[in-house]
């Protein structure tokens, strides 16, 4: 479904990324662990066009990508919920999640039914429901989590791409937050997923794979990252 080849990128001048090839199939979850400042940000936003590649292929379903500006990608069905979750705070909760529709509302997706999707989000994130006109940059940060989850839920895509979900929230939401993961990855939503708690990634993928420095060190499926002993030293001490 998903398909990253040979991948350079970064900022300027300083490259981030040294050729990088991950795969994600279709109805699977794909998790990139690796410490601060490996580069899996970098990943993600190369992905979804927020920075351009300096070299590689990607491609979704099959079709390139690599060189589409980010409008274009959504249109193609990948969606993008960013590190530090960004929603727009002084929109409601509800036109943030009619924002994440926009490509299915101006023709560049099949419409279907954007209000039952809606539905749907509220029904996997009930606090949403309750802030539903509450504006977003007054919502706490687990809220704003949900908010963005649910914003890049609301493409329908073919593949979501998942940014430290977890991030800066209480362990009572880091459950939840996975719960939701594993609750999709049972619907069979395809997903790339960058995540701190490497054990807890683990968990929930199918597929892992380790980047240091801008490389992949090693890759395999979940179960066999977890129980090597290299991957557990490195990042699995508190979790595992």
């Amino acid at each position: 479904m998903l398909s990253i080849r040979n991948l350079h990128a970064g900022y300027g001048k300083v490259e981030v990324l040294h050729g990088i090839s991950i795969e994600v199939p279709k109805s699977k979850v794909v998790t990139l662990i690796g410490s601060n400042g490996a580069g899996k940000t970098t990943t993600m936003r190369a992905v979804s066009g927020m920075i351009a590649p300096a070299s590689g292929d990607i491609r979704l379903g099959g079709r390139p990508v690599a060189t589409l500006p980010p409008h274009r990608i959504a249109r193609a069905g990948m969606a993008h919920s960013p590190e530090g979750r960004r929603v727009f705070a002084t929109l409601s909760v509800t036109d943030n999640l009619r924002l994440g529709a926009f490509p299915r509302l101006t023709f560049g997706r099949a419409r279907g039914d954007v209000e039952g999707d809606m539905e749907r989000v509220f029904g996997l994130f009930p606090r949403l429901r309750e802030r539903r006109n509450q504006l977003a940059g007054t919502l706490s940060g687990g809220e704003q989590q949900m908010l963005a989850m649910g914003r890049a839920l609301m493409l329908c895509p073919d593949v979501l791409l998942l940014d430290e979900p977890s991030m800066g929230l209480a362990p009572r939401l880091v459950e939840e937050v996975f719960r939701i993961i594993a609750q999709l990855k049972s619907e069979g939503i395809t997903m790339l997923l960058v995540e701190q708690f490497a054990a807890a990634a683990l968990n929930v993928a199918d597929y892992g794979y380790v980047l240091e420095n801008g490389r992949i060190s090693a890759s395999g499926n979940a179960a066999s990252l977890k129980n090597d002993p290299a991957v557990q030293a490195a990042y699995l001490g508190r979790g595992h």
